[in-house]
């Protein structure tokens, strides 16, 4: 307060980028903290003035992970500050320092053909343009209908994030089943998120019918983040596109089909 003096036992500012997994399906876990910077201001004294500005800088850090907020997994940066005080707990003050990192496109970026369907009743093949995606992109295709011999309702393409959290990680990377590790690793977890879904068809298709695929990225409304693979051995983030057919007996027929996204700008 104005007119009133403070005294403390050292003023210091810590930098801090930590995985936090304390959260969600983690909860009571510890975080871990892959960068943890402290630089002292202030020895002990006395603070007069009210208001008291202390200049520092952190430099040349590698902030390697971006900001992510997930659901049972989260990467912050942060800005802490700390007054000691005798007898007392320290006055701590954190904010908040978002991270965006742009990629390079990738060096290869085949378009993606698939065959699939079910023996004598129902055949198509699906093609997008390409498998890699930066985050303000189109996703272009055209779905084939080569047999026909069930009677569809209609069709529709979704977009789904799957988050694979905890220790080991990396042993699932490229695997196309999580589920099937989750009963060998307790601690290991997937949250499937959908982001979006369209119907891109209304009625029975017929044999040799095309349809097309147009689906902007940028049109989603959940936060896109790029895809994230094994970061530090604890989260992955992918990305799938979910193909679904609906016949009049509301059965569901489904493929899904990986895509790898990347950012192109900040923002």
């Amino acid at each position: 307060p104005p007119g009133k003096k403070a005294d403390h036992l050292g003023i210091k500012v810590q930098f801090i980028g930590r995985i936090d997994m304390g959260h969600g399906v983690h909860e009571g876990r510890p975080h871990y903290d892959f960068i943890s910077l402290s630089k002292e201001l202030s020895p002990p004294g006395t603070v007069y003035q009210s208001s008291t500005e202390i200049p520092f800088l952190f430099k040349g850090m590698d902030k390697e992970h971006e900001s992510y907020t997930g659901r049972n997994v989260s990467v912050r940066y942060f800005v802490k500050v700390l007054v000691e005080r005798k007898f007392l707990p320290p006055i701590t003050k954190e904010a908040d320092v978002w991270v965006q990192h742009i990629d390079t496109p990738p060096a290869t970026n085949e378009a993606i053909k698939m065959e699939v369907g079910i023996e004598d009743c129902l055949h198509i093949e699906f093609e997008y343009q390409q498998k890699a995606y930066h985050l303000q992109d189109v996703i272009l295709g055209k779905i084939h209908f080569l047999l026909v011999r069930i009677k569809i309702k209609h069709m529709e393409l979704a977009v789904i994030r799957r988050e694979t959290s905890g220790e080991g990680v990396a042993a699932l990377a490229g695997h196309p089943s999580h589920q099937q590790h989750q009963s060998q690793s307790q601690n290991i977890f997937t949250e499937t998120q959908t982001l979006v879904k369209y119907e891109i068809m209304d009625g029975a298709p017929v044999k040799g019918e095309v349809i097309p695929v147009r689906l902007s990225l940028e049109g989603i409304p959940a936060d896109l983040t790029p895809t994230y693979t094994a970061i530090n051995n604890r989260f992955s983030v992918r990305y799938f596109l979910n193909l679904v057919l609906v016949d009049e007996e509301d059965r569901r027929y489904f493929k899904q089909q990986e895509i790898v996204l990347w950012r192109r700008v900040l923002g």
